[in-house]
């Protein structure tokens, strides 16, 4: 048996407009998490999208019990997204992966070979396959986190990372967009999680359109910036000491 297979792994995919691409994602997922977990799920979050996302999911999961689609009636972001499916997963580790093939699961690997000693395993990626612009403002973005929010990240945006489900359970998160990376490692250290970052390939986007940095975009995330500031100086990390300290870690 391989020492670093997994107890269980909740996958986690936000998917918005990804008709091109889900179904490869999740078939991937089925062919790679036997060998990484003796229990997983594939949880795919259906982020209100327009085209056919969510019927392909629910096909997906009308043919494999391991896929679980949940379905927002509108788009309400990818932190809700990612609520949605921390609050859906059942396992002991929870595993986040955008649905854009811009990353393969099968480096998932490298993530599990560190999960005995850490809480949090997160991928950095080696090389940004994306426009310039958006490796710019993810750059800028990154140096921002630091300085409001002494997260110290190489990538704090990437879309593949790993936490201890008894570490995110409890965070009672509220970030509705992209900030949502920001306020799980701002909480995450207020209880000295565990933390090690891994390299990861990132592909170009074969299908479909990304929007990260539309202006509107932009902006909301700018307005949660200042609400997050705000919230983590009331923030008592006291229920995720207490779920940790149950799990033994």
């Amino acid at each position: 048996m391989n020492d670093e297979r997994l107890s269980g792994v909740s996958v986690v995919l936000p998917a918005h407009n990804e008709a091109g691409n889900i179904e490869v994602v999740v078939q991937r997922c089925l062919e790679v998490l036997p060998s990484l977990a003796e229990r997983y799920e594939i949880i795919v979050v259906d982020d209100g999208s327009r085209d056919a996302t969510g019927s392909i999911a629910d096909r997906l999961g009308a043919d494999d019990s391991h896929v679980r689609p949940i379905h927002h009636d509108r788009n309400l972001g990818y932190g809700c997204a990612w609520r949605t499916g921390i609050a859906a997963a059942s396992l002991d580790w929870i595993f986040f992966m955008d649905s854009d093939r811009q990353f393969d699961i099968g480096e998932l690997g490298k993530l599990t070979a560190l999960s005995a000693s850490h809480d949090i395993v997160t991928g950095y990626r080696i090389r940004r396959r994306d426009p310039y612009y958006r490796f710019l403002v993810g750059s800028c973005f990154n140096i921002l986190v630091t300085v409001l929010f002494d997260v110290h990240l190489r990538d704090i945006d990437c879309g593949f990372k790993m936490f201890r489900a008894c570490l995110l359970k409890p965070m009672e998160l509220e970030s509705p967009g992209a900030l949502i990376n920001t306020e799980i490692h701002a909480k995450a250290n207020r209880v000295g999680a565990r933390l090690v970052e891994v390299g990861i390939n990132h592909y170009p986007r074969p299908v479909g359109r990304q929007s990260g940095t539309k202006f509107r975009v932009m902006a909301s995330a700018m307005a949660e910036i200042v609400k997050l500031r705000w919230r983590l100086r009331r923030y008592s990390p006291a229920s995720i000491r207490e779920a940790m300290a149950q799990a033994g870690r």
